[in-house]
């Protein structure tokens, strides 16, 4: 009786110096039951498959079942090979060993639950002998004690089996473990040389992004956006395609009107110029045919409006300043006003949408005929420019003004031109007092060219901006003379 109390003292005394896991389980506590069992209380027999040789390798199994009537308060697993071994609990690695004179101590307290369980060791022999030994301690909160020691109810799994360590019934192939020796029998110890407590392992915590659920509906979801994708893909391929056969037929019939009806309206022109030549000047006959050919250069100078307007390739906004300033400079032209023009260089080759572009050219010929008509300005200021989110054209002279209360409605365009710009979802704010001339500003919200690329450039400048502006140049001065091809 007294080798047996100084063994136990001696594995205690062992267990305390290495870091005493078991110690803070009660080790300390000369009262706690703990105090009083060594590790090696509970273990089996050293068991192997029934033929040893080197480099061995031998895969042992056993299922155990916790009762669902009772938790678990205490679970210690103690184990250890001859060579190495590496240890399994429902397929998760504990940890692994590499001594066969040292035990090795698991506390699986936190991670053992009521149920079906399954241990695995994969063990290895280097050299002469081999066998593990193992034992596990369960104490249930009801005061039952369970026990699973190392002895032949043990399987042995051939080597290339496959997921073997989460098997939950054993495989007709898998024999029964060979005892070697008892515990303490050669050519073993029979008391160890150190007890190592290993790290205690923690339960799994399954994050929400890691249940099924929740990627099934990740799956779905994205399935869904993919489906959306491609619908929305498939609608904008089609709407392009549909937007580029649009704009070759508005192409075929900007040349056709050209090509066809403007030839003709040239050689109507020069027929009637020959035929007054062979009239008497002065006559009857003669001022009609100079009245017609007027009216046809005013209905070839249309034709050129309705063909810009017509043509895909004039949808932008540079092509829509240049156009106005052109109009402008030859409108003003043969009139004592003197015109300047102030465009924004930051005018691209953005789209500028036919309904918009034509209302509001519509406007702005508006404003400058009421001003050759009406203003007696010497000086009229023509601006094209960003504001913010919206395009801003003002149309500013120097005549003698009006005073708005008084001009009274439907004898002039300005409550058409204040119409238009509605409809656009615009403005028109129109500012004039006697003897301080006219300001009329006509704004529409536009998406920036340049917020809109930004989006996928970053910082960077869009490569249409920077071929359109002149080097160097990042401003430009009014000019009395403005090439309205520049604008």
């Amino acid at each position: 009786m007294a080798p047996l109390l100084l063994a136990v003292g001696l594995c205690l005394a062992t267990l305390g110096s290495a870091g005493g896991q078991e110690a803070s389980d009660g080790g300390g506590d000369p009262e706690h039951p703990e105090a009083y069992l060594s590790p090696t209380n509970g273990l089996g027999s050293w068991i192997w498959t029934e033929k040893t040789f080197d480099q061995q390798l031998c895969q042992l199994w056993k299922s155990f079942l916790v009762p669902a009537s009772s938790r678990v308060v205490k679970a210690r697993l103690v184990l250890t090979a001859d060579n190495e071994f590496t240890l399994y609990l429902d397929g998760r690695e504990l940890g692994r060993g590499a001594e066969w004179r040292e035990l090795f101590v698991f506390d699986l307290t936190q991670i053992l639950e009521p149920g079906r369980h399954i241990v695995a060791v994969r063990a290895f022999n280097a050299s002469r002998a081999a066998g593990i030994i193992f034992g596990l301690r369960v104490e249930l909160a009801d005061g039952r004690l369970l026990e699973i020691k190392s002895d032949s109810t043990w399987r042995i799994v051939p080597e290339g089996e496959k997921n073997w360590e989460t098997e939950t019934e054993p495989r007709t192939t898998w024999s029964e473990a060979s005892v070697i020796a008892p515990f303490g029998g050669g050519p073993w110890w029979q008391r160890p040389d150190n007890i190592n407590v290993m790290p205690t392992p923690q339960p799994i915590r399954i994050h929400f992004w890691q249940t099924g659920w929740f990627q099934l509906t990740l799956l779905s979801l994205c399935a869904a956006v993919s489906l959306v994708s491609l619908r929305l893909m498939a609608q904008l391929t089609r709407h392009k395609k549909e937007q580029r056969l649009l704009e070759q037929e508005r192409a075929r019939i900007a040349r056709e009107i050209h090509d066809d009806i403007g030839a003709r309206m040239t050689q109507l022109v020069l027929h009637g110029e020959v035929a007054q030549s062979g009239l008497p000047a002065g006559s009857e006959t003669q001022q009609k045919l100079v009245q017609i050919c007027e009216e046809a250069r005013k209905l070839l100078s249309t034709m050129d409006e309705i063909l810009w307007a017509v043509n895909p390739r004039r949808d932008t906004l540079r092509d829509f300043a240049a156009y106005v300033c052109s109009y402008a400079e030859e409108f003003l032209e043969a009139t004592p006003i003197q015109c300047l023009f102030e465009v924004d260089p930051e005018m691209l080759s953005a789209a500028f949408t036919l309904p918009v572009r034509r209302s509001l050219l519509m406007a702005i010929k508006e404003t400058l005929n009421n001003a050759v008509k009406h203003s007696g300005a010497t000086e009229l200021r023509l601006r094209i420019q960003w504001q913010g989110p919206q395009l801003v054209v003002v149309v500013q002279d120097n005549g003698r003004g009006f005073d708005a209360a008084t001009v009274k409605a439907g004898r002039n365009g300005l409550t058409n031109m204040v119409q238009r710009l509605a409809e656009l979802g615009g403005e028109c704010v129109i500012t004039s007092r006697p003897g301080q001339g006219c300001r009329v500003e006509f704004s529409i919200p536009l998406s920036h060219p340049r917020r809109r690329l930004l989006g996928w450039l970053g910082n960077s400048r869009p490569a249409s901006e920077a071929t359109d502006r002149p080097k160097g140049d990042s401003t430009r001065p009014p000019a009395q003379k403005h090439d309205p091809t520049q604008c």
